[in-house]
């Protein structure tokens, strides 16, 4: 008798109107979907191990079992009640990476309220847009990160915190300051006159903490729904203002679970986490991952630094790491490398950009990581679509992003007409199910234009997907170049780059051009000790790749423009293309 499992499956092995197999698939899995929220699961996978470490942070002298975890984040989370935080109310973090932005986030989870990731990297006019778009009441904060006085530029922003208020009216009322104060007027100012209302430090805050509102903790935790939103992360967005990603529990916690899956993650695993906790990276795939089966977060800096990554890896044994490439480029093209024995690593993953084959096969065997699998997404999907898994060949998990994640659907579409495209046929990726976030925060109309009436996420990113069901990341849709009716797609030519020995990374974009609309630019970095001149890498592609895909424009550089996250910012290149060479009028010139 046909099921319907069965029934399903013919369903993706009808052929599209255009002949073949279409570009659709859904993720099976014999695991039922999570329904838990976050930390009633972290309570169920620690419940019978306590004692394991939760988050290890070397550079903090600190070791946090998982019952000092769930203690710590009661602790502050009775606090934040006797404060006055009602459900729903928004609580910002301003961070590097550290311990206490866990307990901050669980705290915030336990009594409904929505933890907004601040980026580390804004400066204050972004800042005061993410702080008055979210309607932040409560915002837990460093001093400072590297050159920028986050103080200061609260204070700036939100002058109220200068003046004890009664009403509780403005967007921003009161600022906690983790970790150490630093010698600022700010901090001069809380040790001379100690803490307000509006400007305190942990420890002050904690104070608040009161064992008579523990029934009332009880209360809240069992109203919270794992369908409530939890996190909210702004997008890093080219043009306009960042729009402030809402995330579920549902979202948060099933999505970190298939990333633990595709990794084979346990509660034996000890995770290094270099990349940003603030971005989902970092906090979902990587460390809440680790922390939905069980494993241990282990946390080298509070910002990515090669040398005590590996320094991380080397001492506390770890057995997996995560990053974005140019993570993983600076790490095996560091002087240092060959001081640190990596063997403890065994696997990971590579996501946040378009991961070079190459690079990919120098991790898996310079960096001991045989089991590294790749893992693509975006914010707005929590953040993974599709990924490959420890059982894919070294090959598949080398020139693909893998297959559709559990319990959600995957179709190309023709942008055009919005028809599913046959298998083979690039196409935009769009998706459905349970990692598609709430919406928006705030911004219904760009919600509407991103999820649709079916409830389809449309990434803006475009792929193939073979028979298999494996997918290939071929670029953005807004980043393919059209070169005289040529659409040139920027990702080919950087995986031929990658190839050649002296060049460590390169980025490939279009700029504007009178007679074919656009063409082709480049940037790379050279390898370390090792030089080649623009003209010779032209003539090196020209024997590889056709002419109009050859770059008119190179340039060589030290480095990249690149968010927080790293991620790199092509738009930043064209712009300073444009000006270094006067593209000015044709970028000016309109097109239909």
């Amino acid at each position: 008798m046909k099921t319907l499992l069965d029934s399903e499956k013919s369903i993706n092995m009808t052929t599209t109107d255009h002949g073949g197999q279409p570009s659709y698939d859904y993720g099976v899995t014999p695991e039922s979907l999570i329904g838990r929220t976050v930390f009633e699961h972290i309570e169920y996978v620690s419940r019978d191990a306590r004692e394991t470490e939760a988050l290890v942070s070397p550079f903090e002298h600190r070791r946090i079992s998982y019952a000092d975890l769930l203690k710590e984040s009661d602790r502050l989370a009775l606090a934040m009640l006797n404060w006055g935080v009602e459900k729903g109310d928004r609580i910002g973090i301003w961070s590097t990476n550290n311990c206490e932005w866990f307990v901050i986030f669980l705290a915030a989870s336990k009594i409904g309220a929505i933890l907004v990731n601040v980026n580390p990297g804004y400066k204050k006019g972004e800042l005061d847009y993410a702080l008055k778009q979210s309607g932040l009441k409560l915002i837990f904060t460093i001093a400072n990160n590297r050159t920028s006085d986050y103080l200061d530029m609260l204070t700036e922003v939100s002058p109220q915190v200068l003046k004890p208020a009664l009403d509780r009216t403005n967007n921003l009322i009161t600022i906690v300051v983790i970790g150490e104060l630093n010698d600022s007027p700010m901090c001069d100012r809380l040790r001379k006159t100690g803490p307000t209302s509006t400007f305190q430090t942990l420890g002050d805050f904690l104070e608040l903490a009161a064992d008579s509102h523990r029934s009332e903790l009880s209360e809240r935790r069992a109203r919270v729904q794992f369908d409530d939103p939890v996190n909210i992360q702004y997008t890093s967005g080219t043009t306009g203002f960042p729009k402030g990603v809402t995330l579920s529990h549902h979202n948060l916690i099933n999505n970190a679970y298939a990333a633990a899956r595709a990794m084979r993650l346990d509660s034996n695993s000890r995770f290094c986490v270099p990349m940003p906790f603030y971005h989902c990276g970092g906090m979902i795939s990587s460390a809440l991952a680790v922390l939905s089966v069980g494993g241990t977060v282990v946390i080298p800096s509070p910002f990515f630094q090669e040398v005590p990554a590996m320094e991380t890896v080397v001492n506390e044994r770890c057995t997996h790491m995560s990053g974005v490439p140019t993570m993983f480029i600076a790490q095996l093209d560091s002087e240092h490398f060959s001081k640190y024995d990596l063997s403890s690593l065994r696997g990971g993953f590579m996501a946040g950009a378009p991961c070079p084959v190459q690079l990919m096969r120098r991790v898996a065997s310079e960096m001991h990581m045989q089991e590294v699998i790749i893992l693509y997404g975006l914010t707005e999907s929590a953040p993974l679509m599709t990924a490959t898994t420890v059982e894919d060949s070294l090959e598949v998990r080398a020139t693909t992003v893998g297959r559709i994640i559990p319990g959600i659907e995957l179709k190309l579409i023709d942008p055009e007409n919005g028809e599913i495209v046959a298998r083979g046929t690039q196409g935009e990726v769009l998706c459905r199910g349970h990692n598609v976030m709430l919406g928006y925060w705030n911004n219904p109309d760009a919600t509407e234009k991103t999820i649709d009436k079916a409830r389809w996420l449309h990434s803006g990113d475009l792929g193939v997907m073979n028979e298999m069901g494996y997918l290939n990341i071929t670029g953005r849709s807004k980043d393919m170049i059209c070169r005289g009716g040529e659409n040139v797609y920027p990702r080919e030519i950087e995986e031929f780059l990658h190839t050649h020995p002296d060049v460590s990374q390169a980025q490939v974009f279009g700029v504007p051009d009178q007679l074919f609309g656009e063409e082709v630019a480049m940037w790379y970095i050279a390898r370390p000790g090792r030089t080649i001149e623009p003209e010779s890498l032209r003539a090196w592609l020209k024997d590889r790749i056709a002419h109009f895909k050859v770059p008119k424009y190179i340039k060589t550089v030290s480095e990249f423009p690149m968010t927080v996250t790293g991620k790199v910012q092509k738009f930043v290149m064209r712009e300073q293309m444009i000006e270094e060479l006067n593209l000015k009028s044709e970028a000016e010139v309109q097109t239909a």
